[in-house]
């Protein structure tokens, strides 16, 4: 079941609405602007409900604050270096917005939209017409994002389609804390990422090349580990993130939709496990959280994300365009799919 209500409007009068999709005890809102998670709400070990996701609690916050919480982000999730884009041999200058380098879609990226809704049932779907040349993008690029909570499992379905050619790279931007999202700190979760490798940075957190094995490294959660437990480790790549704002390579080059990552609470035994057909994904932990949310400030630490993606820059790196390219044809369709699925024990 899915209900509506008005969440309140823009600043410039525009009505923004929130839907909850309701999963027994489970319920989940979201926001037209942005396509946001607002809240997501799972019981705890006790059956006391838990919102695990970082938000605000009006539309001028989000509007008025960093950090994309909880959103939709496009064109290109993540970073393009210097925001140097070619396309058929045609330069574009993309907007530079973080250290000189192109962030999640630009100056007014796909978060700060007014999308179109539909209700079906249990999914609510959202499109948007990106139009040719919005934030120098080449191509009408036409998004539908579809979201579902059932069983448990809350899913993220992806799908896009441009009459020209141009480059697309769909991510989520939820800040999680399985504590309950006013705990103020994940450096106690538990995290097990099922990854080899990740793509190192130069000091602007841009992946220009190559790979770095994570065993031995702060990088290696393939056993389970806190979260807390290397964050501040003496590493050159955590140097340059201020903690884990890195890109893990996963183990599904062929697209296979897997089990990535499995966060756990250990406070309220909440368990996520994290599901993706994507071959990569971001890990961030809130480094720069510096804001009043819902019901707590929120700082350092206070959340973790799991952006899940194609490769940062690969648009610049060929490496990483073999492993999976955003570049998108002309009448080609861009399909992806992440889910989280919760329990508490």
């Amino acid at each position: 079941m899915i209900t509506t209500k008005v969440f309140g409007k823009t600043a410039d009068g525009r009505e923004v609405l929130a839907f909850t999709l309701h999963d027994g005890a489970n319920y989940a809102t979201v926001l037209n602007f942005g396509g946001i998670l607002q809240s997501l709400v799972v019981p705890d070990k006790n059956g006391t409900p838990t919102d695990v996701v970082l938000g605000y609690n009006t539309v001028e916050e989000y509007e008025r604050n960093g950090g994309y919480l909880g959103a939709l982000i496009g064109r290109f999730g993540n970073r393009i270096g210097e925001g140097k884009l070619t396309v058929d041999g045609k330069f574009y200058q993309l907007y530079c917005n973080d250290r000189g380098n192109h962030l999640h879609g630009g100056k007014e990226g796909f978060n700060k939209k007014i999308w179109a809704h539909e209700i079906c049932g249990d999914e609510l779907a959202l499109t948007y017409l990106s139009p040719d040349g919005e934030e120098n993008y080449p191509g009408n690029l036409t998004v539908k994002v579809v979201y579902s909570f059932q069983g448990g499992e809350f899913k993220i379905r992806y799908r896009a389609v441009s009459d020209k050619k141009t480059v697309v790279n769909l991510t989520n931007h939820a800040y999680f804390n399985l504590n309950g999202e006013g705990d103020g700190s994940v450096l106690d979760h538990l995290l097990w990422i099922d990854c080899d490798e990740i793509v190192p940075t130069n000091p602007t957190m841009i992946p220009v090349g190559g790979f770095r094995k994570v065993a031995g490294t702060p990088f290696d959660f393939n056993t389970p580990k806190e979260i807390g437990q290397d964050v501040e480790a003496d590493d050159p790549d955590l140097k340059h993130g201020n903690g884990y704002d890195h890109c893990h390579v996963l183990k599904n080059a062929d697209r296979a939709y897997v089990k990535y990552a499995v966060a756990k609470s250990k406070k309220t035994g909440i368990t996520m496990s994290c599901y993706t057909d994507l071959p990569a994904v971001q890990l961030y932990t809130g480094n720069g959280l510096h804001q009043q949310g819902k019901t707590a400030y929120y700082g350092k630490r206070a959340a973790f994300c799991l952006e899940t993606q194609a490769i940062p820059n690969n648009v610049n790196v060929p490496e990483y365009a073999a492993i999976l390219s955003s570049y998108l044809d002309a009448g080609e369709v861009y399909e992806s799919v992440t889910a989280y699925r919760f329990q508490a024990e």
